[in-house]
């Protein structure tokens, strides 16, 4: 690979970074008053970052059946209140003890 094509490449991505960042503040100049529009702001980060981690989890394991319980085990610790290195180490030992057997 070309070192122009890197940096072309790293710029590209980098504008495209500056823009998604830049352009809600120029087009929201005033405070959003509607509730229903800040509601969906406000839960706009939790669906993005499920809809990136959900798809990653059922495929990057041996077996569906070690990722299903993988799964489950984050959902429920996470759901009793654990912190996340618990929940990420919990989820990752459910998985390495049904890929074992």
């Amino acid at each position: 690979m070309s070192t122009f094509r890197i940096l072309s490449s790293i710029a590209v991505m980098a504008l495209m970074t500056y823009c998604i960042r830049v352009l809600p503040m120029a087009i929201f100049r005033k405070r959003i008053r509607s509730r229903f529009i800040q509601s969906f702001l406000a839960y706009v980060p939790y669906a993005v970052l499920s809809a990136m981690t959900f798809p990653a989890i059922f495929s990057c394991t041996a077996s569906p059946t070690s990722a299903v319980v993988g799964c489950l085990t984050a959902i429920l610790l996470a759901y009793w209140g654990r912190g996340l290195l618990s929940v990420a180490v919990g989820a990752s030992l459910a998985v390495y003890l049904v890929q074992l057997f």
